[in-house]
C-alpha cells in the first residue's frame, strides 16, 4: 500500500476509529522495555534517522541560504566586453577628436574601427569601439560644436577609463568553492556571471502543524483558550538550525483533520513538526494517525524535563514526523532534542555538541530524567535564570543557553545547548 493509499484509508477510518488505549500498553514502540528513551540517545537517533538531502538545481530565488554543491564558475567573462568606465568619449589617437557617433549602455558596439583623431560619445558600461585608446570623461573634455561636426579635446592617457574584457574575472574561472554559503552577495555574483540556477545542497523544509481546538492565533485568548506561542517560535528556530520553515497550519482536534494536514505536507516538507498532539490525552491523536499511516516510531517519549511526551516517527517513503508537546517551553526542549538534530542530519552535519561549563549555582537534578535548565553565561559559570516552567517561555527568553543537567547530577561541568541570539 502506497503512502497515498494509507492516507486515504486513514481518512476514511479515522472518524469511526476506536479511541486508542491510554493505559500505556497500546503503543507500537517505546524505549527499552517501554521506558522513555534517554535524552542523549534520543538526540543521536534523530541525527541518524535521515540521510543528507541530495544536491538539487535551484533557481537563484530559492537558493539563498543554501551551500554550493559544486564550484561556482564564471559562465561569461566579467566584463563581457571592453567597456567604458566613465560617461564621456571613447577616443583614438592624439587630441583633438572629431565626434563620429554615440553608443549608450545596452547598445551594440560602434561599427568599424575608430580612426585616429576621431571619437564616439559613450555611456558607462557601453562597449568601446575597436581602435579606441581611452575614454575621456565629460568633465575633462573641452567641446567645440561646428556646423558639420563636434570636436572635443583634452588629456586622456592611453588605456584610461576602459575596463578590459575579463579583467575582473575570466570566463570559466572558479570564483567560489563547493560548500560556500549562498549569501545575498554570492547570489548577486552568480547572477552577474550568467547563472540562472545553481547546484546546491538544499535546505531541509519543515512543515509546522499547530493542533488543538483551544489554540488561538491572534488577539487575547478567551476562557478555556490559549494563545499560540509555538507557531511564532518554530520558524526562527528552524532557520537558525539551517532549515527552512514551510507553511505553518492550525489543525483542529480529530484524527481525520490531522491525517489530512500531514498528507498535505508530505509533498513539500522533509520533516513535519506536529505540536500539541504527542501526549496521551483524549485529544492527542498523533499516535493512532501514525499507526494507520504505517509509520515506524523511532522515539516514543524521552526522559527529559520539560518535554518528555515527544515523538519521532518515519513515514513510508522516509519523511520524518516530530511530535512536540503543546506547552511552549516543553516544545522548545523537544525541538532541541529531536527536530533540530534531524535538520542537521538532513544537511549532512554531525550531531551538535555544546560547550561544557560549570553551573554558578546548585540546581536540583532528577533521579531518572535529564533536566534542561534556562541559564545565562557569566564569568562565574552558567547562571540559572528561573521562570522555566513547561508552559512559559519567560526563562528561555532571558537565557542564552539551556544547561543539560543529567539524572542524579551531583556537580561538575554540564553541556550548554545554545539558543538563538
Amino acid at each position: 500500500m502506497t503512502v497515498a493509499d494509507r492516507i486515504r484509508y486513514a481518512e476514511t477510518t479515522a472518524s469511526a476509529a476506536t479511541p486508542p488505549r491510554r493505559d500505556g500498553h497500546g503503543d507500537r514502540h517505546r524505549g527499552l522495555h517501554g521506558a522513555p528513551v534517554p535524552w542523549d540517545t534520543a538526540r543521536r537517533i534523530a541525527t541518524q534517522a535521515v540521510r543528507p538531502l541530495p544536491p538539487a538545481d535551484l533557481p537563484l530565488s530559492l537558493a539563498g541560504g543554501c551551500r554550493l554543491a559544486q564550484p561556482l564558475r564564471a559562465l561569461v567573462a566579467l566584463p563581457r566586453d571592453d567597456v567604458a568606465a566613465m560617461d564621456g568619449y571613447a577616443v583614438a589617437g592624439p587630441s583633438p577628436w572629431r565626434v563620429v557617433g554615440r553608443v549608450l549602455a545596452g547598445q551594440p558596439r560602434h561599427r568599424g574601427t575608430l580612426a585616429p583623431g576621431t571619437a564616439v560619445e559613450i555611456a558607462t558600461g557601453a562597449p568601446v569601439p575597436e581602435g579606441a585608446d581611452s575614454v575621456l570623461p565629460y568633465e575633462a573634455a573641452s567641446e567645440r560644436r561646428g556646423l558639420a561636426a563636434t570636436e572635443v579635446s583634452g588629456d586622456s592617457p592611453y588605456g584610461r577609463h576602459i575596463r578590459r574584457r575579463g579583467e575582473e574575472c575570466a570566463e570559466g574561472s572558479v570564483v567560489l568553492g563547493a560548500g560556500a554559503p549562498l549569501t545575498p552577495v554570492a547570489l548577486g555574483l552568480a547572477a552577474g556571471l550568467g547563472h540562472d540556477t545553481l547546484r546546491v545542497h538544499p535546505l531541509p523544509v519543515v512543515g509546522v502543524l499547530i493542533t488543538g481546538d483551544e489554540v488561538v492565533g491572534a488577539g487575547l485568548p478567551g476562557e478555556g483558550r490559549v494563545r499560540d506561542a509555538v507557531g511564532p517560535l518554530l520558524p526562527g528556530l528552524i532557520e537558525w538550525a539551517g532549515g527552512r520553515a514551510g507553511e505553518s497550519r492550525w489543525v483542529p482536534d480529530g484524527e481525520a483533520a490531522l491525517t489530512r494536514a500531514i498528507a498535505a505536507h508530505c509533498g513539500s516538507a522533509d520533516v513535519i513538526a506536529v505540536c500539541g498532539a504527542s501526549s496521551k490525552g483524549r485529544a492527542d491523536h498523533l499516535r493512532p494517525v501514525l499507526s494507520r499511516l504505517g509509520a515506524d516510531v523511532l522515539v516514543d517519549g524521552v526522559a527529559v524535563r520539560p518535554g518528555h511526551p515527544q515523538l519521532l516517527a518515519r513515514l513510508p517513503g522516509g519523511r520524518l514526523v516530530v511530535g512536540l508537546p503543546g506547552n511552549p517551553y516543553a516544545a522548545l526542549a523537544a525541538a532541541l532534542t529531536l527536530l533540530l538534530p534531524a535538520v542537521r542530519g538532513l544537511l549532512g552535519r554531525p550531531e551538535c555538541r555544546g560547550e561544557r561549563t560549570a553551573l554558578a549555582e546548585t540546581v536540583p537534578s532528577h533521579p531518572s530524567d535529564t533536566r534542561l535548565v534556562a541559564v545565562r553565561r557569566s564569568a562565574r559559570g552558567a547562571v540559572p535564570v528561573g521562570h522555566d516552567r513547561p508552559g512559559s517561555l519567560w526563562g528561555a527568553a532571558l537565557a542564552d543557553a539551556l544547561a543539560v543537567v543529567p539524572p542524579r547530577w551531583e556537580g561538575g561541568p554540564v553541556e550548554l545547548l545554545a539558543l538563538p541570539a
